[in-house]
């Protein structure tokens, strides 16, 4: 395949290294990016994608989608978001499930790349409405690596959840370190926190 050639080279050639081949989702998942602190994150996320054999959809403002850019952006997986039909996303993410497709939906919920005091909560709520687990995907410049983690299924304890995600990204830098967001939920109950939360 096209793709998968074109991936293969750029890894061969990238300074960046790949990790997480075990980590392959078997079911459609939420695919994390995070820490999302550059616009090249969308490179790699391609990169990885398409050398794992990830069909891969992102969620992008309408914007995005308009003219000539829609059907490049669909093809490499854009999902249009309407904010005033958030709804409908949904829908599809469930019609695709029941579909039996196994796919990424990738999310980056730290929102635009620069420091926010909080993650978006969208990916959390798809998640727990369609059943589908999250995958923890990353970069972290500290160790030129990218690619997958852990995939966990959420509880509903958003707090414990949370904590999860938070103690896998603790070490994580992203591209830009100086632009990253603690994974941190505005629907967390207040309690004490970790050292990385502070």
């Amino acid at each position: 395949m096209l793709r998968r050639s074109l991936a293969r080279l750029y890894w061969a050639l990238s300074r960046w290294t790949l990790v997480g081949h075990d980590a392959v989702p078997t079911r459609p998942t939420i695919l994390i990016g995070a820490p999302h602190t550059s616009n090249w994150d969308f490179v790699l996320m391609l990169a990885i994608s398409w050398r794992l054999g990830i069909d891969v959809h992102w969620l992008g403002k309408k914007s995005l989608f308009r003219g000539w850019r829609g059907p490049i952006m669909r093809a490499l997986g854009g999902v249009a978001v309407d904010r005033a039909d958030p709804g409908r996303v949904v829908a599809e993410v469930v019609s695709q499930v029941h579909a039996g497709d196994v796919f990424g939906l990738v999310i980056t919920p730290d929102g635009t790349r620069g420091g926010n005091a909080y993650w978006k909560s969208g990916f959390y709520r798809i998640a727990r409405e369609t059943g589908m687990p999250v995958t923890l995907g990353f970069v972290d410049r500290t160790t030129m690596t990218t690619g997958l983690g852990p995939t966990l299924a959420l509880t509903g304890d958003v707090g414990s959840d949370m904590d999860r995600i938070r103690a896998f990204y603790a070490d994580k830098a992203g591209l830009r370190p100086e632009r990253r967001t603690v994974p941190r939920l505005r629907e967390e109950t207040a309690k004490p926190s970790a050292p990385d939360q502070a």
